[in-house]
């Protein structure tokens, strides 16, 4: 075969875990790398997202002073991981976990921060800490990248204040709960933007930046310090097999011309998920489902899973993702993550039978979960209503629609309410009307909400009884952080879907990352990492259970790699 090129490793992603494995690579003695992105920026699903890891016992939570042991973590895991899931992963992530991180530390520009009360996500379950666990990156200035700032996949827009502040995940629950000192914050972080003068002539949006990017832009950095090389608008056609079956290279597409690449040390397939495939969709996930309603990269179409498959990998978890209700907003480039607002007192999500569906304030994972159980052909959940009335209009901010002091009433876009995004009315039952909800249905649910909020107890679904769904609650509301009336008019409904921010269900892996095929046998010369592969954690234990185990598997992937190559070299009978 001719080869337009050749490395010893190809990785293909540019995400967290495939830019942890081309360092991990490098620094373990493999430095001829070539690592290929399909979109015009880098940073993919990582650089969207908030950016945390899930990682018990490392050494950031250490030096904070967290009490963990890995026996806790994995007795906690032990309770919310499916069987499918092979014991022996969850025991070497725990294991390999933070010492990816500390390799990371000592080796590269990757730092991170503990978060002391963010907590597990279920945190009545034997082992679960409620912080400590999860971090997310320091913040850094996007100019340290020089000119390669503009290829930089900035985090999801709903990450910044007025779409021009990036906040970390931190101040991000400060502000939206309206916590102790938000103001200060806010005026803090608007200030530091108003005055880099020099800044705003580059880009609209702050110098500083947080979240994934600043997670990405680290590792990009740190690749940029070591001249691995980052190819981007290249993306995976099929994988290249010799005769014995070994993954030996790749066929890739770069500006409309066709590359064989061949990697003399392994593949390691790092590309996301296929959340941007409506046909893959249809093919693998639980219905109703819609690539519209995903939050995730909107390049990730499963190239990668489909490479592998077609060459006899074998697969896991194909019907699951990362599953988390959006609001579609008219306008906007990405639906938003509905997280946070869903804790806060004074709301709930309904049906169109008026009828609540679960416990709006747990977490997001298992809440969509519920979602899906309790949709039906005659008791339809999509399209489902976050409702509120006045007082919280004031206070807290949902989806696109800050409070009324910074976006009253009359500055809503006609948009929003001509699309049936966004429904306004003086009472229940107009709102009813208006929405198509069943109008008695609703009136009793928000009764009974009235009734709840007074006693401090959801009778019906147990909201504000766990240390999570008090995490994003309002402090200042008693006796129940996560309960106060819908009682002051006007009312509104947002309209909220069943989304996602990306699928979690890919190749079989082993230990080391390597793909496994039908027979459960490793496929030589491949990896998979990601999302590309079957999520280790798919229940979601924690905030970060994509990130961690992407960066940690990819970092297992690597070491594997130059075990081998080390193998090779001192036996090269082998």
């Amino acid at each position: 075969m001719e080869w337009n090129h050749e490395c010893q490793v190809v990785v293909v992603g540019s995400g967290n875990g495939g830019m942890t494995a081309a360092l991990t690579s490098f620094e373990s003695g493999v430095k001829d790398i070539i690592l290929i992105e399909k979109s015009s920026r880098y940073g993919g699903s990582s650089s969207l997202s908030g950016g945390g890891v899930w990682i018990p016992c490392n050494h950031y939570a250490l030096a904070a002073g967290a009490k963990d042991s890995k026996a806790e973590a994995l007795n906690y895991l032990k309770q919310t991981i499916p069987d499918n899931v092979p014991e022996e992963l969850l025991k070497i992530y725990l294991d390999k976990g933070p010492e990816m991180l500390e390799f990371l530390h000592q080796k590269t520009r990757v730092r991170y921060e503990s978060l002391a009360m963010y907590p597990d996500y279920y945190t009545s379950l034997e082992g679960a800490k409620e912080g400590h666990r999860s971090l997310e990156p320091e913040p850094l200035m996007i100019s340290e990248l020089g000119d390669d700032w503009k290829n930089l996949q900035q985090t999801h827009h709903m990450m910044y204040l007025f779409d021009r502040i990036a906040f970390t995940q931190k101040e991000a629950h400060l502000l939206v709960t309206r916590g102790k000192g938000w103001i200060g914050l806010t005026t803090r972080l608007i200030w530091d933007y108003i005055t880099d003068i020099g800044w705003r002539f580059k880009s609209r949006r702050s110098r500083r930046i947080t979240n994934g990017c600043a997670g990405i832009a680290r590792l990009r950095l740190s690749m940029a310090d070591r001249n691995i090389p980052l190819w981007l608008n290249t993306s995976l056609e099929s994988l290249i097999t010799s005769d014995s079956g070994e993954v030996i290279g790749i066929t890739a597409i770069q500006a409309g011309k066709k590359l064989s690449i061949r990697a003399t040390e392994g593949v390691i397939l790092a590309a996301g998920g296929f959340e941007a495939s409506q046909k893959m969709r249809e093919q693998f996930l639980p219905k109703p489902t819609n690539s519209q309603w995903s939050a995730g990269c909107k390049t990730n179409t499963g190239d990668a899973h489909n490479a592998a498959m077609a060459i006899g990998a074998s697969t896991r978890q194909m019907d699951g993702a990362w599953w988390c209700t959006t609001f579609n907003t008219p306008g906007e480039p990405l639906p938003r993550l509905a997280i946070m607002e869903k804790s806060l007192p004074g709301s709930c999500v309904v049906n169109n039978q008026g009828k609540r569906i679960a416990n709006e304030s747990q977490n997001y994972m298992a809440y969509q979960l519920e979602f899906f159980k309790a949709h039906s052909e005659q008791f339809p959940c999509v399209p489902a209503w976050f409702v509120f009335d006045r007082r919280f209009r004031e206070k807290y901010i949902v989806g696109p629609l800050l409070d009324t002091q910074s976006k009253p009433d009359f500055m809503i876009p006609q948009s929003w309410y001509s699309s049936g995004f966004l429904h306004k009315a003086k009472t229940i039952e107009e709102l009813a009307k208006s929405t198509g909800i069943n109008e008695e249905g609703l009136k009793d649910t928000i009764n009974k909400m009235n009734k709840y909020a007074e006693k401090g107890v959801d009778e019906d679904f147990n909201r504000g009884g766990t240390a999570y769904d008090r995490y994003y609650g309002d402090e200042t509301v008693k006796p129940n952080p996560c309960l106060a009336p819908l009682s002051k008019p006007p009312f509104y409904a947002m309209r909220i879907e069943p989304g996602d921010f990306g699928t979690q269900g890919g190749m079989e892996i082993d230990e080391n990352a390597r793909v496994l095929d039908l027979e459960g046998k490793p496929i030589h010369g491949l990896y998979a990492i990601g999302n590309c592969s079957a999520a280790v954690l798919p229940t979601y234990p924690g905030p970060g259970s994509t990130l961690g185990p992407a960066m940690t598997f990819g970092y297992l992937a690597a070491k594997d790699i130059a075990r081998r190559a080390t193998n090779k070299t001192s036996n090269p009978c082998q």
